[in-house]
């Protein structure tokens, strides 16, 4: 579903641990190309508790044209952005370089999730401040709670 809060109807139970914090996510941000990393980590923040509604986007122009205009309408950004870098239309470092330049009023909190190993990645991850932390996938339940850690 691109572009649209979605919302977890019913639950079933997994086969790992489900884990409470005290911080829980309002909205999580995706943006991804790869439906299997949006199904799973979906899954993950859902069934751990953390979030259970989504902004899910297929490339940066998707995201960018919807949070610009959420910023434009001054609502509820999103608390976490995943990012991937190699996308089609827009790939991530041009989405980081079109939303850095707007005036945002909050910080955003933009977790880069690539299965890019390459230092020359994470090197230009460095340069921007709204970069949390860089996480090569596959991500697992220990990576979004690490994630989560780094959120509070």
């Amino acid at each position: 579903m691109d572009g649209v809060e979605v919302k977890n109807e019913g639950k079933r139970s997994l086969p790992f641990k489900v884990f409470k914090m005290k911080n829980k996510i309002n909205l999580a941000c995706i943006i991804d190309d790869d439906p299997i990393f949006i199904f799973g980590t979906k899954k993950m923040l859902e069934y751990s508790g953390y979030c259970d509604t989504f902004l899910i986007f297929k490339n940066g122009k998707e995201a960018y044209d919807h949070l610009s205009a959420i910023l434009r309408e001054k609502e509820t950004l999103p608390d976490v952005i995943f990012l991937d870098i190699n996308m089609p239309i827009m790939n991530g470092w041009q989405f980081l370089e079109k939303i850095t330049k707007i005036d945002i009023p909050a910080k955003l909190k933009i977790f880069v999730v690539s299965s890019s190993e390459t230092p020359e990645d994470r090197e230009k991850a460095k340069e921007f401040s709204a970069i949390k932390n860089y996480v090569v996938k596959p991500i697992s339940v220990s990576g979004i709670k690490d994630i989560i850690r780094q959120i509070e």
